[in-house]
């Protein structure tokens, strides 16, 4: 019997992936729930104030949140995930299977991408029906480009991130000291067009700020005058990063016994 191809092993592994996450009660809270919660209580308190043009604010903080829910979904649980999977043995193992890494890798990728676009759908239904957000359907495919392109970057990120951690139990702490403060720099709970000048410089020099700022001028569009391309052009740029980061920190192995598995491969 011939090996599967790449890609049904990918795919088995993203089914996979998938199972594992939501059987996990506390990863599951932080990827689908506690994004969505942010949502709510930030719409609940100031969301039915209204924009410049009279618009409620939701149609501004509902989009941001989608895209914090995708990086959660993506940055935190693959650091999380991988950064425990290499301490336990799953890479070494996948290593000695008929697997390519790239398969397993690329399945963590898919399942994290695909519930981060789960909670996406998740938090623009509760819009819809609770806070009166109108999706812009006409404008709906370059929010979709934006969005696969943000889970292609921080799928990319989280990987090299979780190669960062020591271990697995210091990952949540790794990736939520990132991810935390880049939301607050990146225009999750404010306009970055309202912050000062050195804010608006840095939050836009990373690439959650374009992200949120693409994602939330398909809402509004008059928040951003020039054109989203240069934005997605920033976000793939750190996705290339990421990338290369990932490659060349990738370690079978935690670090403690790093050098003995990197003799072992090259002998």
């Amino acid at each position: 019997m011939s090996r599967p191809g790449w890609l049904p092993m990918a795919l088995a592994e993203t089914v996979v992936q998938t199972k594992l996450l939501l059987r996990n009660p506390v990863s599951a809270f932080f990827t689908l729930v506690m994004p969505l919660l942010f949502m709510v209580m930030l719409n609940f308190f100031v969301g039915g104030n209204t924009l410049s043009d009279g618009a409620p604010l939701s149609n501004y903080f509902v989009p941001a949140i989608a895209v914090f829910g995708l990086v959660t979904a993506t940055f935190t649980n693959l650091t999380i995930s991988t950064a425990i999977a290499r301490d336990n043995g799953v890479l070494k193992r996948v290593y000695g299977t008929p697997m390519p890494l790239s398969a397993h890798v690329a399945g963590r990728v898919f399942s994290a991408t695909l519930l981060g676009l789960a909670s996406v759908v998740l938090m623009f239904v509760i819009g819809t029906f609770a806070f009166d957000v109108d999706i812009p359907w006409s404008r709906m495919p370059m929010l979709l480009l934006a969005l696969l392109l943000g889970a292609a970057c921080f799928s990319a990120l989280g990987v090299a991130m979780s190669m960062v951690a020591p271990n697995g139990k210091a990952a949540p702490a790794v990736a939520n000291a990132v991810i935390f403060p880049l939301s607050f720099v990146s225009g999750i709970f404010f306009a970055l067009s309202e912050a000062p000048s050195w804010l608006q410089t840095v939050g836009r020099a990373l690439p959650m700020g374009p992200l949120v700022e693409v994602a939330t001028d398909q809402f509004i569009p008059w928040l951003i005058e020039d054109s989203p391309w240069g934005r997605l052009a920033i976000v793939a740029a750190w996705g290339v990063v990421g990338v290369l980061l990932a490659v060349k920190l990738f370690k079978w192995e935690p670090a403690r016994s790093g050098q003995r598995q990197s003799a072992e491969i090259d002998t």
